[in-house]
């Protein structure tokens, strides 16, 4: 675990808060989760489940609407424990490690749109 000073120092992107959702891979029934923020190097999510540092899973990147999907391959890089009045359990830092080209030019249009808005 480690503090928020120090992720900060380490990011290589920017970081936004962007209308994207995630679910386990190939789990069309568990229920999607939104993405508390993006960046091209990975994302933030919470979770029920406590993941440890390292493990690796697939992910379905949802837009919005939820219409379209993509699958991207993602690494556990920290977790958190948070409180019992937040909305999951754990708050979990993703980190990509394949990204499909389609993933990757959704995740660029979101980001884009996203700095516009915060800079408009």
């Amino acid at each position: 675990m480690s503090d928020d000073s120090q992720d900060l120092d380490r990011r290589q992107y920017p970081r936004v808060s962007a209308p994207m959702y995630c679910r386990p891979a190939r789990r069309r029934l568990l229920r999607r989760r939104k993405v508390v923020d993006l960046s091209l190097g990975g994302m933030r999510v919470y979770s029920d489940e406590e993941f440890e540092i390292g493990t690796r899973l697939e992910i379905d990147l949802l837009t919005a609407d939820g219409d379209d999907f993509v699958t991207c391959l993602t690494e556990v890089t920290w977790v958190r424990t948070l409180t019992a009045d937040a909305p999951a359990p754990f708050d979990v830092g993703l980190r990509f490690l394949e990204v499909p080209e389609r993933a990757q030019a959704m995740i660029e249009g979101l980001i884009r749109h996203a700095l516009a808005r915060e800079q408009a």
